[in-house]
């Protein structure tokens, strides 16, 4: 089995800002995989579904980003499941916008998200896919990731999210290294 968390800020506010890159991927895949994220728990929204012979969970934390260990960690422990089940999607702004990552474990890059997951959990050692948004030219990192996608970037973010769904069901079906191999070139 396997837990599917893309990484966002729940709400209207959010939900076309680069922060939620996560939420828009994990959103794709359900789809893909015919999903429905419809299932409510205090601090997540979830479904199940299948993939090849893997069960698979896809979730958003409604915790806000900053605090998404406490719903990946509930999400584990509701599952039994250890950290090695689990894909985090989320934004990268030290990848240029349109290109992904997967990683097999690793620090947080300063993505506060990611640091919570890693303090709930105790470990580092869970399967990440990094997407890109790229960096602002000029102005606050922070105002840049809360804002929407230009309309001249668009059309690559969603080619990415469709490629990041895509890594994601190579993640499952394939195994890390082979998705790794086929993706981070």
């Amino acid at each position: 089995m396997f837990i599917v968390v893309g990484l966002g800020n729940p709400g209207p506010l959010y939900c076309d800002t680069r922060h939620n890159i996560g939420f828009m991927v994990v959103e794709e895949l359900a789809a893909d995989l015919g999903i429905e994220l419809v299932k409510k728990e205090a601090s997540y929204v979830w479904g199940g579904g299948r993939l090849d012979d893997a069960d698979v969970v896809i979730a958003e934390p409604m915790t806000f980003m900053n605090r998404s260990g406490l719903a990946v960690k509930e999400l584990l422990e509701r599952f039994g499941l250890r950290p090695s089940s689990l894909i985090v999607v989320y934004d990268d702004c030290d990848l240029p916008a349109g290109r992904i990552r997967i990683r097999k474990r690793g620090g947080s890059g300063g993505h506060r998200g990611v640091s919570s997951i890693i303090e709930e959990l105790g470990t580092e050692e869970f399967t990440r896919l990094r997407m890109g948004i790229g960096r602002p030219e000029e102005g606050a990192l922070r105002d840049y990731v809360l804002a929407p996608f230009e309309e001249e970037e668009l059309e690559g973010v969603k080619r990415a999210i469709k490629r990041g769904a895509e890594a994601i069901k190579a993640i499952i079906v394939q195994g890390v290294d082979r998705a790794m191999n086929l993706y981070n070139s």
